[in-house]
């Protein structure tokens, strides 16, 4: 039989270009090694597209690359990619694609839009306000914040602020990455991961949880993610009762968004709250290294980083 074809496309015009590299480069191997026919296509931070020798080709014969695939698979995070401007050009082209439709990943990746999907839901969110940058001017800062991006991802641009003093610097790295940004207040508990895989007949399975254990206080930045080795327990150390509110609140989010195949849904869970989980984000291209939460979650459930990745692929062709 001759080999499935699939594009596998990463890098991107944003600042999760390095990350998105080292995902599509994972993800292309692992299919490879399943027997799949790899082809990878990559975006450099200009948006200029290129082939898997990494010779320019530009939009137009991208999409006549994309026309010959059986299926595309994004790797993309951020802006350009994760927001659903990949997802939309494969539909355009009519070429099926692995992960979320524009939809939904265009209001998970606003987390402004998303706290207030949460809200609608029941589900709390950490309390915050929305700033333009004319907005920003006349912000008074009263308690320790936590100053990000509306939309960027990888934690580029965010920034704790226990005094007033910092708050200039992180509101400037904010807006450098988005013209939108939330000052949320910190939310002192466990930081915990849950990945929701949606089948096409409806059903959705749930991973086993991760717990980011973040020292001193401090929240998992982008240091903590790509600078060494971050501190995951999987599976979360979690009693019956909350495991199960913290999965029907991502299974809640991940339906309600309208995702499509994996998604990631990021929670704390604090001492003071009584209302169950406080929803953080949430990631429909999470990072897809082995070494990333996502493939070592589904490890944990005992299905290999190859194994995952096939069943995305296979699911996309059976809708």
């Amino acid at each position: 039989m001759t080999p499935t074809r699939v594009a596998v496309i990463g890098g991107g015009r944003n600042c999760e270009h390095e990350v998105s590299l080292a995902s599509a480069a994972a993800v292309a191997d692992a299919l490879d090694e399943t027997g799949y026919d790899t082809v990878r296509l990559t975006i450099d931070p200009a948006g200029v597209w290129h082939d898997r020798e990494g010779e320019p080709i530009g939009l137009a014969a991208a999409v006549d690359v994309l026309l010959s695939c059986a299926v595309a698979f994004p790797v993309l995070h951020g802006p350009h990619g994760e927001d659903g401007t990949l997802a939309a050009l494969c539909d355009l082209a009519g070429v099926p694609c692995v992960g979320s439709p524009l939809g939904a990943a265009a209001l998970a990746m606003d987390k402004w839009a998303t706290k207030l999907v949460a809200g609608a839901l029941g589900i709390a969110t950490a309390p915050g306000r929305l700033l333009t940058a004319g907005d920003a001017r006349s912000y008074t800062f009263t308690h320790p914040v936590v100053v990000k991006p509306v939309a960027a991802g990888s934690s580029v641009g965010v920034t704790l602020v226990r005094e007033a003093a910092g708050l200039g610097a992180a509101l400037a790295a904010a807006f450098a990455q988005d013209d939108r940004i939330l000052v949320e207040d910190l939310m002192i508990g466990r930081e915990i991961d849950l990945t929701v895989l949606g089948r096409p007949d409806g059903s959705r399975t749930v991973a086993p949880a991760l717990e980011i254990v973040v020292p001193g206080g401090g929240i998992f930045d982008y240091t903590g993610k790509y600078g060494g080795a971050p501190d995951f327990r999987i599976p979360a150390p979690l009693d019956d009762v909350t495991r199960k509110r913290l999965e029907q609140a991502a299974v809640s989010m991940y339906d309600a968004l309208g995702c499509a195949g994996i998604a990631r849904v990021d929670f704390f869970l604090t001492n003071k709250d009584r209302h169950g989980p406080v929803l953080n984000e949430v990631n429909t291209i999470p990072g897809f290294t082995a070494h990333s939460q996502v493939p070592r979650m589904f490890a944990a459930a005992g299905m290999s980083f190859a194994a995952m990745l096939d069943l995305l692929v296979r699911d996309v062709l059976a809708a």
